[in-house]
């Protein structure tokens, strides 16, 4: 039986690939996971019913789940592997014994050998991977082998050795497979040569190999070697789509604490990824309520010491995504490009599916907290005196001047509420002119509200750029409004918002919330004035249709529109039909007319 807080996590967990970790209440490891969709995936575990026993007992034992984020299912696979191998948690028996996923070594030796390997010695050889599968790096090593000739034996290459004259070249060096450094057949730096074009193809740099590869192609072509031509085209075409690095694993970096944070008006959100010697070993997010004037800068400091305090860490290098002061002891680095940055990236991609997931948990457990944070960052984007409780917004309606319409659209709290909404038929307009019809509108709306003594809004949206805005505006003079209620306007191609009196437009995040109420506000305006634009037209099409037919009134066009529907089923009923519904003589006649539009 999952728990309330589980039930809620399991609502606003990403649709994302990552890693999900099962805690207990001891606070203890239970599992670690892997999926390519992590709502999906979690969720199953709670809403299936599972044949295993040891499945149904893990279930029962979790008390909380934690996960990270990261790019593709590939990078969930090789976290999740490097996540058992640290921890080895009770209930994952698959990744717990010592194989792990395949590297290339690039030995650090006199003329290094470059062969695969499962075991990571610090012996100051470069280690590339891992990989999930051997059948890569064997299709890889092949390539490299086919374009650059590597020693494959174990000897001792040293220069005193070879000069002694006690190694003798072998098979594969008549076979062509080597070049014989063993007999000092081959220069040193031109194998050192040929080892930094295999650094690089092994990075993921083939444009000089690709190069070599379509030259051999056409070469065996033009031959008339057409299956030799088809394996080189075959092995291009799994360098052209290899993937030769991961964002989660990172060989080259050892003992390192990445750093990142979001924030908003109210709260910081710090993530914390620790690597060991090329891996992710840990991952942690919090949330830090702001003081007064305190920065992304002051605030990330501050969780630098308390989290790597709480976790023990020793780390000397800690990455972060701008310059901080933390003391001599720590060397801070702010990565710009390459490996590093991808990690402050991967750090950021977690704070910020945090953030959200507490937004999602928020509206869950307490809207009203949501509803004042939302109140507050909109007065604050928006430069209100007021926290806006009550919006509404306007946006006209006409196609090719026709039927001219507005509609207002009312929120509260953030929210639609539709009983208030309301439509207009512009009334003293001729013709279409969206100015006048905003300014005839927003007077209507007003001047009702304050009769009526009904409250008024906090913030009036117009949907339109300066001319719109100008023209509501004149209606708030004539009622004695202005600077009694906040309005702006907002143009479509850019998400501009204009102020009165300012004719530089305010540009706010896109991924503001802020911004996402306000285009809501604009759509759902936008929704409901061409409905009912449409149902006006349709109605006016139906009578303009009817009444050019004598003998039909507004009874029996009303009669007609019941049982037909439609002019054009009007139009193609029998004279049985119309009788049956006018009787006799009106329904001849209307037959008769009928016929003459035909």
């Amino acid at each position: 039986m999952k728990s309330a807080a589980i039930d809620i996590q399991l609502k606003t967990l990403p649709d994302s690939a990552g890693v999900y970790q099962y805690y207990d209440k001891q606070n203890r490891l239970l599992y670690v996971g892997k999926a390519k969709n992590l709502k999906k995936r979690v969720s199953s575990y709670f809403t299936k019913t599972h044949d295993n026993n040891r499945t149904r007992v893990l279930v029962k034992h979790i008390d909380r789940i934690e996960h990270i984020v990261v790019p593709t299912e590939m990078d969930a696979l090789l976290l999740e592997n490097s996540l058992i191998k640290k921890h080895q948690p009770r209930y994952n028996v698959m990744l717990k014994d010592d194989k792990t996923y395949p590297w290339i070594c690039i030995k650090k030796e006199p003329f290094p050998r470059v062969f695969p390997t499962r075991k990571v010695i610090k012996d100051g050889s470069e280690y590339f991977g891992p990989y999930t599968n051997f059948k890569t790096i064997r299709t890889l090593l092949d390539l490299i082998k086919s374009l650059y000739p590597l020693r494959t034996c174990s000897y001792d290459l040293s220069a005193a050795k070879i000069d002694s004259g006690k190694y003798k070249v072998c098979l594969e060096y008549h076979l062509g497979n080597c070049l014989g450094p063993c007999e000092s057949k081959m220069e040193a730096a031109l194998y050192d040569d040929n080892i930094k074009a295999i650094r690089a193809i092994i990075k993921g740099n083939f444009k000089h190999s690709l190069s070599q590869f379509k030259v051999q192609m056409k070469t065996h072509a033009a031959a008339m070697e057409f299956e030799e031509a088809q394996r080189i085209k075959e092995k291009i075409e799994v360098l052209e789509n290899y993937q030769a690095k991961s964002t989660v694993v990172h060989p080259n970096i050892s003992e390192v604490d990445v750093f990142s944070i979001v924030s908003d008006e109210s709260y910081g959100y710090i993530n914390f990824l620790q690597l060991s010697y090329g891996s992710i070993i840990r991952s942690h997010t919090m949330e830090i309520k702001k003081k007064m004037e305190e920065t992304d800068a002051d605030l990330l400091a501050l969780a630098i010491i308390e989290i790597r305090q709480r976790f023990h860490s020793q780390s000397p290098e800690v990455y972060v995504p701008f310059p901080l002061e933390l003391g001599d002891d720590i060397k801070i680095t702010v990565p710009k490009l390459g490996d590093k940055k991808s990690l402050i990236e991967l750090s950021k991609r977690n704070a910020k599916y945090f953030r959200m997931e507490r937004f999602k948990q928020m509206k869950i457990v307490d809207p009203d907290r949501h509803v004042k944070r939302l109140m507050s960052q909109m007065k604050s984007d928006l430069r209100l005196s007021a926290e806006p409780v009550h919006i509404e917004c306007f946006d006209n309606s006409n196609i090719q001047g026709t039927n001219p319409v507005a509609a207002c659209v009312v929120f509260k709290n953030g929210k639609p509420s539709k009983k208030d909404y309301r439509h207009f038929n512009i009334k003293t307009v001729e013709g279409p002119d969206d100015f006048a019809s905003m300014e005839e509108v927003v007077y209507r709306r007003y001047k009702r509200l304050v009769e009526e003594g009904e409250p008024l809004p906090q913030l009036i949206i117009i949907d339109g750029g300066k001319g719109q805005l100008s023209s509501a505006l004149k209606s708030l003079d004539l009622l004695g409004l202005r600077g009694t209620i906040a309005i702006v306007g907002i143009a479509k191609r850019l998400e501009e918002i204009f102020f009165p009196g300012d004719s530089i437009p305010l540009y706010l995040d896109k991924k503001s919330e802020t911004l996402k109420v306000i285009q809501h506000l604009r759509n759902e305006a936008h929704r409901f004035g061409i409905t009912f634009h449409r149902q006006k037209r349709s109605k006016n099409a139906w009578n303009s249709a009817l009444d050019n037919i004598p003998g039909v009134g507004p009874k029996t066009a009303t009669l007609l529109i019941r049982k037909f529907k439609s002019f054009k089923r009007i139009k193609a009923a029998s004279e049985v039909e119309l009788i049956e519904t006018l009787g006799p003589n009106k329904g001849k006649l209307l037959f008769q007319e009928l016929q003459k539009l035909s």
